[in-house]
């Protein structure tokens, strides 16, 4: 999501927003060789459990650490003696974070339901998408001039890259006002008497799991009656995730 160059200094707002999208990248290049584990923690119980059973186990996992995560930042930002400054920069880590974990789950759901996610267009598409909730597959449909029930099985893996670019580019767009601008309130929000923060760090957190959940869901539909792997259950090594 580079841009290009421009001439005289750079808007505060759009030096902010280009920061929210540079750190929704590194959480995609960083989680994106993980997936494969990830979906093999999920299956550790019950190595022959159903695709769908494994993503409601992906969906649980996902909802658990990211609402414990925003609960132990909100906890910590709001002890006494911790000064503002300290208070933002523990948030400001734990946005990266909750970017790693929702990217990881988006891209571990798709994997499931066996939608190719070796392009980096593709892997923008599918986490904007599910973490923007329903404005994300309104954009989405939209701009392919594409109808379906479930976007991310019927849309991204048919698409021109070029067209995925341009989706990408209004969903950033939007991505920006929803966790970029808005991320504010919730970090002022977590400098609260301690206990306070915990519950609204907590309940930030969780609410932003459910909507990623019913987005995912959403998105691609029933999962699969059997795995996509054709010869083994068992994922096989991840592939070199840079393009």
């Amino acid at each position: 999501m580079a841009t290009g160059a421009l001439d005289g200094p750079v808007p505060a707002a759009a030096g902010r927003g280009q920061r929210v999208l540079d750190l929704l990248d590194k959480a995609i290049e960083v989680q994106s060789p993980l997936v494969r584990k990830n979906i093999t923690r999920a299956r550790q119980r019950n190595p022959e459990a159903t695709p769908a059973e494994v993503i409601r186990n992906l969906e649980r996992m996902y909802v658990s650490a990211l609402t414990g995560t925003g609960a132990a930042v909100g906890g910590t930002a709001a002890a006494p003696g911790v000064g503002t400054g300290v208070a933002l920069a523990l948030s400001a880590g734990e946005t990266l974070s909750a970017l790693e974990m929702s990217a990881l789950f988006a891209l571990s759901i798709a994997e499931v339901h066996g939608v190719p996610i070796d392009e980096i267009e593709r892997r923008r598409t599918i986490v904007m998408g599910i973490m923007l909730g329903g404005s994300g597959s309104a954009t989405i449909t939209k701009v392919a001039e594409r109808t379906g029930a479930h976007w991310g099985r019927q849309v991204v893996t048919k698409v021109p890259v070029e067209t995925l670019r341009q989706i990408n580019k209004i969903l950033g767009k939007n991505f920006i006002t929803k966790y970029g601008t808005k991320q504010g309130i919730i970090v002022l929000g977590r400098v609260a008497p301690f206990g306070i923060g915990a519950v609204i760090g907590g309940g930030a957190n969780a609410a932003m799991a459910a909507l990623a959940v019913r987005a995912g869901r959403r998105a691609f539909g029933e999962p699969p009656a059997s795995w996509p792997w054709l010869t083994d259950s068992t994922p096989p090594t991840s592939e070199d995730p840079h393009d």
